[in-house]
């Protein structure tokens, strides 16, 4: 038998047939074994704990969800702020201030004037 790869996840479909051959060994009365991993009570253990710890990861995901909502809306409003603060400081101390320069703007007086481009002449 050829190693299992732990590390991925088991398909839904699979995990709902174990589930069906679980309720349907419930329904065998003289199913006996003399391997404890497949005894009736090492399943419902088992059945058990993966239930339990499903239930887990769904509430942690939930709250993993909900505090990614809380940052990316942090993240927003920080940023907007930092927007609003540029302007006051620009309407503050004008276009090309040191002020405006060390809030990360860029001084009017620096900025590349358009340059006029010269019409190409075509040979006829």
């Amino acid at each position: 038998m050829p190693t299992q790869d732990k590390t991925r996840r088991l398909p839904p479909q699979t995990i709902s047939q174990d589930i069906d051959s679980l309720h349907g060994l419930q329904t065998i009365s003289t199913y006996n074994t003399t391997r404890a991993d497949a005894s009736e009570a090492n399943l419902q253990t088992a059945y058990q704990a993966m239930l339990t710890l499903q239930q887990a990861e769904t509430e942690k995901l939930a709250l993993y969800r909900a505090a990614a909502d809380a940052a990316r809306l942090a993240e927003w409003e920080f940023h907007n702020a930092v927007l609003a603060m540029k302007e006051v400081v620009r309407g503050q101390y004008g276009s090309d201030s040191d002020q405006a320069q060390a809030v990360g703007l860029k001084k009017k007086s620096e900025r590349k004037r358009p340059s006029r481009k010269k019409p190409v002449m075509t040979a006829s």
